[in-house]
């Protein structure tokens, strides 16, 4: 009796092109790994030019503390007090449409027992990335960032709405 026919065996595939399987590969682990979408902007980048604007303490901390120990500073703890006195600050600067004298505001704190510190007071800055670098590029500003003996800190805003600045800041280090 003869042989049977040969016929190729077919075997099943379940994708024959190379190309659409690194596609379906790459849809799914792009799927895996997408970023949630993000409805806020970072506290850095805010805009505090609104009355009900506040400029983000803990995120100010964080930045000033990494410059500092960036110059092998400690970094700072948020103090309540010092927050509120820098409030304090911002908000009598924003009153009078003009900024304070850093050795009227330091006596003063001295005055409420705060001896040591030491504080940047700024106008016109509407975001926290806008005051930071102003600070790090003025000598007399940055020394205060860098206050050696530093460990706390406060920091405010408050905004003035008819004034050329609008936004005016308080930061206070203290030992």
């Amino acid at each position: 009796m003869p042989p049977p026919p040969h016929r190729p065996v077919r075997r099943p595939t379940a994708i024959s092109c190379p190309a659409l399987l690194a596609g379906a590969l790459a849809a799914l682990n792009l799927a895996g790994c997408a970023e949630p979408a993000r409805t806020a902007q970072p506290a850095f980048y805010r805009e505090l030019g609104s009355p009900t604007a506040r400029v983000d303490a803990e995120a100010a901390r964080a930045t000033i503390s990494a410059y500092r120990l960036n110059a092998g500073l400690p970094a700072l703890a948020l103090d309540p007090a010092l927050v509120a006195a820098a409030q304090q600050e911002a908000t009598a600067m924003a009153a009078s449409d003009r900024p304070a004298q850093a050795e009227a505001v330091k006596a003063r704190l001295a005055r409420d027992g705060q001896r040591g510190a030491e504080a940047n007071l700024s106008a016109g800055y509407r975001r926290l990335a806008e005051a930071f670098s102003g600070w790090r590029d003025s000598p007399q500003h940055d020394r205060v960032m860098k206050t050696p003996g530093a460990s706390r800190m406060g920091i405010a805003t408050a905004y003035a709405p008819g004034s050329k600045y609008q936004v005016y800041w308080a930061l206070i280090v203290a030992p």
